[in-house]
């Protein structure tokens, strides 16, 4: 067996440089807890970037994958198959909307979704040129089309021209929304909860406020909850902590906890606009996938998951509130659930990397903000251990 300096010179060899790793060679993991190849221990408050909302190595959920895999993996969309039926009933549950399309990622759930808001206007009125209104210091993925509604110059500038017909306003700015509202405008996109930009809830009064400037000039609302849902702001979806119900909802990462799948989501008169031939892949929505889909739907309602994220987040929030008292580096406190940022004025990436050091993965948002998106399965004990770590690197 290699040493975990011989695998990562080897990855540098072999893979594409887009990624500037941390020097880790992960292994195992059980619990919240990853192990790398030495056999060094570290507590999980990133989750694979918000994915493993049910911890590692869940056995009823390993066992459902292994199942599945002795039956059938893959068949594609020219048929159909039981888990895709079963796991689209849960999302259609859980969404509160009418109509599923299985992706592979999150990026392709947004692109999905661009092209559903526009099928749909164009059906209206035949025209073909509508306008879709993005937010400033979103993130939606780094597709071309996802890359023309992510409100982020320096993802953007390489690769240029982005899709056409793209305006930004200024998230929980709901003036700056009126503003670009016009006769061409088809849909509203937005993260529930901002995560790469730095950890920005919605307030009431914008999320709601687009959903009537929607309402009233017949326009899409999008909400984009591939980070922000699946149970992790304590509701299934963010956007249930308001009174509203998106047209078009895209879903990913804790959607499968591991196997790369994403949906878009829509009300029926909005689904309909896509006809056979208009959209498609390959993969999505095959049986391997949505076996974990409908096993996560699950374990969520047996392991009582909502109830441990309200339960436990307050009381990280609140240890969280007493980092922010305690050390002048830190700034403030923003987020929601177990979607939680501490705003910093020193460097993040050297937090980031301290913590790691010291056994305890957190990933970074935005500029300054260190960011907390654990699996969803935490206890108060965790974040216990998880302080004691970063009031160590803070000091």
């Amino acid at each position: 067996m290699m040493t975990q300096k011989e695998y990562m010179e080897q990855a540098e060899l072999d893979l594409l440089h887009a990624y500037n790793r941390f020097k880790v060679v992960l292994d195992k993991g059980d619990g919240v807890y990853l192990y790398d190849t030495d056999g060094k221990k570290y507590l999980d408050f990133a989750a694979g970037i918000a994915v493993f909302a049910l911890g590692y190595n869940n056995k009823e959920y390993n066992d459902a994958l292994k199942g599945q895999i002795d039956k059938l993996i893959h068949t594609s969309n020219l048929f159909y198959n039981v888990p895709a039926i079963e796991a689209a009933k849960k999302v259609k549950n859980a969404t509160g909307l009418d109509r599923v399309f299985f992706t592979n990622s999150g990026t392709e759930a947004i692109e999905g979704a661009i092209k559903l808001a526009r099928k749909y206007a164009y059906n209206k009125d035949g025209k073909t040129d509508h306008e879709i209104i993005a937010m400033n210091h979103s993130f939606h993925g780094r597709s071309l089309g996802a890359l023309s509604v992510t409100g982020n110059p320096h993802y953007q500038e390489a690769f240029k021209p982005l899709i056409g017909g793209i305006k930004f306003a200024e998230f929980n700015d709901l003036e700056s929304v009126k503003a670009l509202v016009n006769e061409k405008t088809c849909a509203i996109l937005l993260e529930t909860v901002q995560g790469e930009g730095g950890i920005y809830p919605g307030t009431a009064e914008f999320i709601e406020g687009v959903r009537k400037i929607c309402d009233e000039n017949d326009i899409l609302m999008i909400c984009d909850e591939i980070q922000c849902g699946m149970g992790r702001t304590g509701k299934m979806f963010a956007y249930q902590h308001y009174n509203v119900l998106p047209d078009i909802v895209t879903v990913a990462k804790a959607l499968g906890c591991g196997v790369p799948v994403g949906a878009f989501v829509a009300k029926e008169n909005v689904a309909a606009a896509m006809v056979p031939g208009d959209h498609g892949t390959t993969y999505g929505g095959n049986p391997f996938v949505c076996a974990a889909v409908s096993k996560v739907f699950d374990i969520f309602e047996k392991e009582n998951i909502l109830e441990n994220v309200n339960k436990t987040s307050l009381y990280l929030e609140a240890e969280l509130d007493k980092i922010v008292e305690e050390f002048d580096c830190v700034e403030a406190r923003r987020g929601k659930g177990f979607m939680q940022g501490l705003v910093l004025n020193v460097p993040v990436g050297e937090v980031v990397a301290k913590c790691i050091e010291n056994g305890l993965f957190v990933i970074s948002a935005g500029k300054n903000v260190l960011r907390f998106v654990p699996p969803l399965v935490i206890t108060q004990e965790n974040v216990d251990e998880m302080i004691g770590i970063l009031k160590k690197v803070l000091n």
